[in-house]
């Protein structure tokens, strides 16, 4: 209230609609005495005008028409009027009924009285928004000589995205661009106009607008664009010759809200077209909402993403662990940007010390733990097995046993489709971690359970970042084989799915993630060189070098012997069996300790012998 009384701005509005309600109320009775009103009647209006201005100002103010900005007056708006004028109609006449029994009171002026404060409040807010648009925002007219100022803008997509971006443009002054029109996929649409913009054509009409038009900007606005349809739409754009942008897909936009803070230039992660995820997020609220949730590897990829979704479902305290200090800084500053209203705590700390971590638990006391801190780079680990070891095994191992005997409520292990069939000692040592959560079954206490998927578009670790590197310097795009193929989802996607399949855990589960069609990494290449304006082969050579050590040409996501099972989520299967190599948890805890004592040594055919005695499918390039 006292931020209301200190704005201006409010009191303008007040005395507007004091006027207003004040002369809704006379006309009322004017009207229903066609404009000769009694004596006696004029005495009783006099007597109670101002209870009744009073006692509607004070429901405007209940339902809170004073807190939102006229000149963005929306439906949700003009709803809260309809429910302010009637409640306080209604009350009004009740209390009439109870102290005077409507004895002399023309029940009529009261019905009369709604219906002109309901049109004149509601029109006093609509005319503040026409007023800002006309001489708010010059960009929505047009010069006197018939051209639009800024650069002319052409959207694609005249739905619900589309028309909140025109919106969006027309109110921010700052944003130079004259939308000239819309095209659309949907025929009907076409000869329509949308805020009197109209829908010129469809899209298959690019190249032709956009030379009789003289657009010089396309903005994609389809959200549920598949990777098909944005390809097309960027091919379009090419040959038309004009810059385009984008805004986030479903995937991305969390919370289903668009806004131009959001366009972009067009990603790889478009044009991979993954289908939108089907989240419970009730299911997912209830096991986070009020919570203290862990995120161990808080910095990386898929740990900071994590962070911010989990922020969205209001968790009581939000412990973001990492042992690197500038990508635990980085998460740090993104959740004081957009989310200083939850409790969030940087914690520098290494998975590695046990003590650590148990100091960690003892002081924040965290009741669901997902675990995500892990390294991944495939050669590097082949290059230094033992880092696996400590990190990958000896870490996960550290969070798990803290975790079971401070009896949290739910442990989710994020894992990795290397860790099938394993060629490598990043993927065995993850595959190691999932047999630590399935030995850890504890029914009734924590509910352990891993989540498997494969590579995520726009990692640390990926080779989007890698090639993009190679075409800002000219190339050659190096590709390891012509052959090779990966599962991709975005990031968004795969924390989606894990905080999903979190609600499904009964203990010892590993969750499998419908990762698609795989994606051949030649046409991947193919694709980005294209994005950025260039032709493969032409251009930017692509250069095949052939497989790293410890790379398979194709990545699988079960293992031999695993069957799977469905879930309730079209997106997530469940291990139906454990598969081979499952050991008992004394034994292996037995061979963790012989590993570390290899890693100790730096025994590397030792540690590669025992990681395929732990995991029998483990094929390693040398033994």
């Amino acid at each position: 209230m006292q931020t209301l009384i200190r704005n201006k701005n409010f009191w303008l509005m007040l005395v507007g609609d004091i006027t207003l309600l004040g002369i809704s109320y006379i006309l009322a009775y004017a009207l229903r005495f066609e404009f000769h009103i009694p004596p006696n009647y004029i005495a009783l209006l006099k007597k109670s005008i101002i209870p009744v201005v009073i006692s509607k100002l004070l429901f405007f103010y209940w339902f809170k028409l004073y807190r939102g900005m006229w000149r963005y007056t929306s439906i949700a708006d003009l709803l809260n009027i309809i429910k302010a004028v009637f409640t306080s109609t209604m009350v009004v006449m009740v209390a009439i009924l109870m102290f005077h029994r409507f004895e002399g009171y023309p029940r009529s002026v009261f019905v009369i009285d709604a219906i002109l404060t309901l049109i004149f409040i509601s029109g006093f807010r609509l005319a503040v928004r026409l007023v800002f648009a006309a001489s708010g925002n010059p960009l929505t007219f047009v010069r006197k000589n018939g051209r639009h100022k800024g650069r002319k803008l052409l959207i694609i997509g005249a739905g619900g995205a589309g028309e909140k971006m025109l919106r969006e443009i027309r109110d921010n002054t700052r944003l130079e661009y004259g939308i000239i029109g819309f095209l659309d996929d949907d025929s009907n649409k076409v000869g329509r106009s949308i805020h009197g913009v109209p829908v010129l054509g469809v899209i298959d009409e690019l190249k032709e607008f956009v030379s009789k038009k003289g657009i010089e900007e396309i903005l994609i606005a389809i959200p549920s664009a598949t990777g098909n349809q944005m390809k097309r739409i960027v091919e379009l754009c090419k040959q038309a010759k004009v810059k385009y942008k984008t805004i986030p897909g479903i995937g991305e936009l969390i919370d289903g809200r668009v806004s131009v803070k959001s366009i972009r230039d067009v990603s790889y992660e478009d044009l991979l077209g993954r289908e939108p995820v089907r989240l419970e997020k009730e299911k997912i609220g209830r096991y986070l909402q009020g919570k203290r949730v862990l995120i161990t590897g808080a910095g990386g990829s898929i740990g900071s993403e994590l962070c911010r979704q989990i922020a969205r479902y209001n968790p009581g305290a939000l412990i973001m662990c990492d042992r690197t200090e500038k990508n635990l800084y980085d998460i740090e500053m993104d959740m004081w940007r957009d989310f200083s209203y939850i409790k969030y705590i940087p914690v520098l700390g290494d998975i590695r010390h046990k003590g650590e971590i148990k100091a960690i638990f003892e002081k924040y006391r965290p009741e669901v733990v997902f675990h995500a801190a892990a390294y991944k780079h495939v050669p590097m680990l082949e290059i230094n097995p033992w880092e696996a070891i400590y990190n990958n095994i000896l870490g996960s191992k550290n969070v798990i046993e803290v975790a079971c005997d401070s009896g949290i409520e739910r442990f989710v292990l994020v894992s990795t489709d290397k860790a099938v069939n394993p060629t490598n000692v990043m993927g065995a040592s993850k595959r190691v971690t999932e047999l630590l959560v399935q030995t850890h079954a504890n029914p009734g206490l924590t509910r352990f359970m891993a989540v498997r998927f494969g590579n995520v578009v726009g990692s640390s670790g990926s080779v989007i970042p890698l090639f993009k590197r190679q075409i800002e310097q000219g190339g050659p795009v190096t590709v390891t084989h012509p052959e090779v193929t990966r599962y991709f989802m975005t990031i968004p996607e795969a924390v989606q799915l894990i905080l999903q399949a979190g609600t499904m855990g009964k203990g010892a589960e590993v969750f499998i993630l419908d990762m698609g069609t795989p994606v051949k990494i030649v046409d991947m290449a193919r694709d980005l060189i294209k994005l950025s304006g260039l032709e493969p082969e032409k251009d930017i050579d692509i250069e095949f070098i052939g497989l790293r050590p410890g790379e398979k040409l194709h990545e699988e996501l079960v293992v031999v012997g695993e069957e799977v099972a469905p879930t309730g989520h079209d997106k997530i299967l469940v291990l139906k069996q454990n598969g081979p190599g499952l050991l008992t948890k004394n034994d292996l805890e037995r061979n963790i300790r012989e590993l570390v004592k290899l890693a100790d040594v730096r025994d590397v055919a030792g540690i590669k012998q025992k990681l395929r005695e732990i995991v029998p499918e483990y094929t390693p390039q040398e033994v």
